[in-house]
């Protein structure tokens, strides 16, 4: 299929899942705009390769997601808005008891406020252009739950409840909005990860993947960035015209459990 002609926005999208997501949306034909909290020379540059790349129109706009007139002037900065994709995200893990109030709050913000905030910008162009797609990357912890991450999982099914109403408001219209809820993905974060997780339990790398980093992903595979961005280009398509309001879960079977 192609998305040529159509602009997505996708979130903190200058690594991992949201880089992933971009390459996808760009390889259907689709121009983007990437977005993070920096405004580095190299932020700008990633766009200008990718662009190159595939032959479509990629910008870079700095946005702090955990500020809702910043997420709002995002949208009407890029100017058009066929795709939106909220996934800027953060985490922190520690006990309910001793969770720092601020981090809570910034986990709120970035997680699920600024969905909110990207959304209600993007929906008057949507309806203007006569078609729209919203994907919010939500995660298997919007649909379950660990323990220590009470803000993380908090927020994560607000998305997912976000992403109901948001369906429901615009069921009428060519305009959806799906939830990809991703396990374990491999990402330049979670690789990072690795030799040190190898280290602390004296075993080798796919000993530790297995047996440690994904212990609550069945498949005891990691899931891929291209899977993510697969996923979100196949909810963009004719054929996912009637999927709207619902979950998608890229979790290895994790929340079949």
């Amino acid at each position: 299929m192609t998305l040529k002609g159509k602009t997505a926005i996708i979130t903190g999208s200058n690594s991992g899942i949201g880089l992933g997501i971009a390459r996808e949306l760009a390889k259907a034909g689709a121009d983007v705009v990437l977005n993070s909290f920096t405004d580095r020379p190299e932020d700008h540059q990633l766009a200008a390769d990718l662009g190159a790349e595939f032959g479509v129109s990629a910008r870079y706009i700095k946005a702090d997601m955990s500020k809702g007139d910043e997420c709002r002037a995002l949208v009407e900065q890029a100017g058009k808005c066929d795709i939106l994709v909220n996934n800027a995200g953060i985490q922190h893990v520690e006990p309910i008891d001793t969770f720092p109030p601020a981090t809570w709050d910034r986990i709120i913000a970035i997680n699920l406020s600024s969905a909110f905030h990207t959304t209600a910008a993007a929906l008057p162009m949507m309806r203007k252009a006569g078609w729209g797609r919203v994907i919010n990357i939500a995660s298997a912890h919007g649909l379950t739950a660990s323990p220590f991450k009470s803000a993380y999982v908090a927020a994560k099914h607000g998305v997912v409840g976000l992403t109901k109403v948001t369906a429901l408001e615009t069921a009428e219209e060519p305009i959806t909005c799906n939830a990809i809820c991703p396990g374990y993905v491999l990402t330049p974060l979670v690789e990072a990860q690795i030799p040190d997780q190898m280290k602390t339990h004296n075993m080798g790398r796919d000993e530790v993947i297995k047996k440690v980093m994904l212990e609550r992903q069945p498949s005891r595979e990691f899931a891929t960035t291209e899977q993510m961005g697969g996923t979100a280009v196949f909810l963009c398509s004719d054929y996912a015209a009637q999927i709207t309001g619902t979950t998608i879960s890229v979790d290895g079977g994790w929340t079949a459990l």
